[in-house]
């Protein structure tokens, strides 16, 4: 009776991760279902762990890719009203089932913290993610790190980052630029200069992902340089000539510049001849600049 028991219950974590490993790869081939975006099967975590077995860990990774898709589909759609409702739910799911998920935790907060429409706009849940990661593994410095990053970068609360890249800094084994970090955090206030420093710090892990999108935004700080530069430049010409309208020819032509100026993705900047404005390309690859002030997702 004892070994009936067992193989069917067996039989039925069989099956459960067969359906889930079925619905991921009919997604892979037909794309999300038009279901309500608000719809989880299995919504609480301890709940989906008992449910799993021994098969917890093939579940996290599941539900990670289920949350990848469900923030790059979300961020690539062109409805208004999108929402990235099942977000923080699909990554709470992910690190119950595999607490130790160390990726989905970073990651995750980066997804959860990015300004609405290119994310959800919830730094909130993001420092709730990464503290979960803490409870879990209080030996990664990471973590508290990260909490100070979002406080930073999205929160624009320097005081606060700066406790939190000194919490980093306390953990055996963190890194001595943790100390410099939470003192020029303070020192610098929030200038573009501090936010470089922080991603430059980020550029030097050894996740390929993380790496190249901390590139991406050091990329975009040089375009938000050239862009002020070349705004000077612009009003430089307009006070000297009293021109009203401006364009690229007309700086080439008064030696201002030599050519259609690019960003360092290649792509022209785009000048608005009445207001002298320097904008990027909605072709460049760096497009939009980050913001900080991304508003949330409006109301369906």
């Amino acid at each position: 009776m004892k070994v009936r028991a067992i193989v069917t219950a067996a039989m039925l974590a069989g099956l459960f991760v067969g359906s889930v490993l079925l619905e991921l790869a009919r997604d892979r081939l037909y794309g999300e279902p038009a279901s309500d975006p608000g719809l989880l099967y299995v919504s609480s975590g301890p709940v989906l762990k008992r449910m799993a077995l021994s098969y917890d860990t093939v579940l996290a990774d599941v539900y990670w890719i289920r949350a990848i898709q469900h923030f790059g589909g979300t961020r690539r759609s062109s409805d208004p009203h999108k929402q990235y409702a099942l977000l923080y739910p699909l990554l709470d799911l992910t690190t119950s089932l595999d607490p130790r998920f160390h990726v989905a935790y970073r990651f995750g907060a980066i997804f959860l913290a990015e300004p609405y429409p290119g994310g959800p706009g919830r730094p909130d849940l993001a420092v709730a993610l990464l503290k979960k990661g803490m409870r879990a593994q209080p030996d990664r410095w990471e973590y508290a790190q990260d909490v100070g990053f979002v406080y930073y970068w999205w929160l624009k609360d320097y005081e606060t980052a700066a406790s939190w890249f000194l919490k980093a800094s306390q953990v055996p084994g963190a890194p001595w630029w943790l100390k410099p970090l939470a003192a020029g955090t303070l020192a610098h206030g929030g200038d573009r200069q501090g936010s470089r420093l922080l991603w430059q710090e980020l550029q030097e892990t050894d996740n390929e992902w993380l790496r190249s999108y901390a590139e991406l935004r050091l990329a975009q700080f040089d375009a938000m340089d050239q862009i002020d530069a070349l705004e000077a430049i612009v009003a430089k010409y307009r006070q000297r000539t009293g021109a009203e309208e401006v364009s690229w020819s007309a700086l080439r032509s008064a030696g201002y510049v030599r050519g259609v100026p690019a960003d360092p993705s290649g792509a022209p900047y785009q000048l608005d001849p009445d207001t002298g404005k320097v904008t990027l390309s909605h072709e460049s690859r760096l497009y939009p600049l980050p913001s900080a002030s991304g508003t949330h997702p409006p109301t369906p």
